[in-house]
């Protein structure tokens, strides 16, 4: 397998009809070959996009993506496991699982394993394979060493590994939904408060200092992953798969820098300027890669 791109799925309560011509643009300008649709954070965001989905799914495969489904990630309430259940059980498609609760659903069929999942040993990756599982993203947080060694394990099973290489890291789910608190809101009564913040909302320390990001139940990091430097290594000990987190501003520079890299059109330096030039206001950062603090930049190329 040549080294393949992949978006994964919209993570932020956008604008149902800026949702669908991000796809649609995804399908007519990316360069990525595996495209991941779904809402994966709030049931209640799910109904706003289902219209769209048809005419993005027949989109994107007519050209020539490969579409995969992914679940959501916390399961709290009947409505939860409703959703699950749809997406999960649909026949005819790929499905990305990422909770527990869609496994149970698919009956060991083949699917993926999302990064809202935790694969974080040799053991946890033999069950998933055990279980039908193809494609497995891995967590941000595994430093290099981890997904080497994860490596080896999954040759032998044919299981792709996946590494996130771009956009915000999950670092945690709550059945509290953070947003709809900070605006003293209750989860049922939020009025969706998180459309507000296409990128998330960010949060500070008490001594001001930019921390995390809050999505929904989710939380994030501030800074915005990058492993663009890395992915000869990557290559090297047996990584295919490349994933996109999108984000709403410079996912598509992104995406063409990472494949520009990948084809030895550009350097990681030159990618890099192109990616600080049109991105999120945020840091760019790898040290979970190079096992030091999540939020760190190793410059290992002297940028």
């Amino acid at each position: 397998m040549t080294a393949q791109l992949t978006l994964g799925p919209v993570q932020y309560n956008w604008a149902a009809d800026d949702w669908r011509d991000f796809y649609f643009k995804v399908a007519d300008e990316a360069p990525v070959e595996t495209v991941f649709v779904g809402e994966v954070i709030c049931s209640k965001r799910a109904p706003l996009y289902d219209k769209y989905i048809p005419d993005i799914y027949e989109r994107l495969t007519d050209a020539g993506k490969t579409v995969v489904f992914s679940t959501l990630s916390e399961v709290t309430t009947d409505i939860d496991r409703r959703q699950v259940k749809k997406v999960a059980t649909s026949e005819g498609f790929l499905i990305e699982a990422n909770d527990v609760s869609a496994l149970y659903q698919m009956e060991k069929g083949p699917h993926y394993i999302g990064p809202l999942m935790n694969c974080y040993n040799e053991e946890a990756l033999e069950v998933y394979a055990k279980g039908g599982a193809t494609s497995i993203c891995l967590n941000p947080e595994i430093p290099k060493s981890g997904i080497e060694a994860l490596m080896k394990t999954a040759a032998p099973l044919n299981v792709d590994l996946e590494v996130q290489v771009y956009g915000r890291m999950s670092l945690a789910l709550s059945a509290r939904c953070y947003h709809a608190r900070a605006h003293n809101r209750t989860k049922d009564s939020c009025l969706f408060v998180c459309d507000e913040d296409p990128d998330g909302m960010r949060l500070d320390t008490l001594e001001g200092d930019k921390f995390l990001t809050v999505n929904g139940i989710q939380t994030q990091s501030h800074s915005v992953l990058n492993l663009v430097e890395c992915l000869d290594e990557l290559q090297e000990i047996g990584v295919k798969k490349f994933r996109i987190s999108p984000q709403s501003k410079g996912t598509f520079t992104a995406i063409d820098a990472f494949r520009d890299v990948l084809d030895g059109k550009l350097s990681p330096s030159e990618a890099l300027k192109l990616m600080r030039d049109d991105s999120v206001d945020a840091p760019f950062s790898n040290g979970f890669y190079h096992q030091m603090p999540g939020y760190e930049w190793h410059d290992a190329v002297g940028n």
